[in-house]
């Protein structure tokens, strides 16, 4: 890869402008700019078959290309920026050294599949906990996540840090509950409602996930609406200590559970196979 020799020292350089705008959380539809900062989501996006618009690089930092996971990396544009550029126009107070921005890609439903799991996720606002739930997604062998329109921007750069790179691999459709629960209903998912521990919930450890599901979490602060409380068949507690869990460890703990499930009866049905 070729670098260029001059760097660029102009805070109000165009290209500087637009790799500090990537970093503002306004990117959010399908070809807007989206900043990355730091080998690891960088090497997260090649990884998910996504292509560099432009790489930047802090001035003394370039020896960063040597590393072994960044073997191959090509993007459209090089730039190298004096480091109180760089410093000004990405988002961590100890950056790496390494930024890029991508065109944010456009997102295809996946193919309805036997005893998928669905994660729906009601008006969260923290940036870190939907971040979390779609590492968690990925992590638990979800197919899919639903947002509604009120729910934080799954492509702000403190998500997409959080989500470890799992945002550019799992699907996730933005779209009115009702419409959700449509999408739901044609799929046959069995939808569990994740509430408080009450005397009108299931506890976790009586409930089998077989054949599709769909969980269902709520706002940090509300929980879940009365009209997607009134779309579940049946609302699911986690027992624990305290009366209810952060978002989303609730949520992290529902998909482990329900894989936990799946890959027991999975190895049952094997070894039933060979008695």
């Amino acid at each position: 890869m070729m670098l260029p020799s001059i760097p660029i020292t102009s805070k109000s350089n165009a290209r500087v402008k637009a790799l500090r705008a990537s970093f503002s959380g306004k990117a959010s539809q399908p070809g807007d700019l989206l900043g990355l900062e730091g080998e690891h989501l960088i090497v997260e996006a090649l990884r998910s078959g996504l292509t560099l618009e432009t790489l930047f690089l802090r001035e003394g930092s370039e020896s960063v290309l040597d590393r072994p996971s960044l073997a191959g990396l090509a993007a459209s544009t090089v730039l190298t920026l004096s480091r109180d550029v760089f410093a000004s126009a990405v988002e961590t107070t100890s950056p790496q050294g390494i930024a890029a921005t991508l065109l944010i890609p456009a997102t295809q439903p996946p193919a309805s599949q036997p005893q998928s799991v669905v994660l729906v996720l009601e008006s969260l606002q923290d940036p870190g906990n939907l971040g979390t739930l779609i590492r968690s997604a990925e992590a638990f062998a979800a197919q899919q996540i639903f947002l509604t329109p009120d729910t934080v921007n799954q492509w702000n750069p403190k998500v997409v840090r959080a989500s470890a790179g799992s945002v550019f691999r799992i699907p996730i459709i933005r779209a009115p509950l009702a419409q959700i629960a449509a999408q739901l209903a044609h799929q046959g998912s069995t939808v569990y409602a994740a509430v408080a521990q009450r005397l009108d919930s299931i506890s976790l450890f009586e409930a089998h996930f077989a054949s599709r599901i769909a969980f269902m979490i709520g706002n940090e602060g509300a929980g879940l609406s009365a009209t997607a409380l009134a779309l579940a068949q049946a609302r699911l507690h986690i027992p624990c200590a305290v009366e209810s869990l952060n978002a989303a460890v609730a949520g992290s703990t529902l998909l482990y559970e329900a894989l936990r499930q799946r890959t027991q009866s999975r190895s049952s049905d094997l070894q039933s196979l060979h008695v």
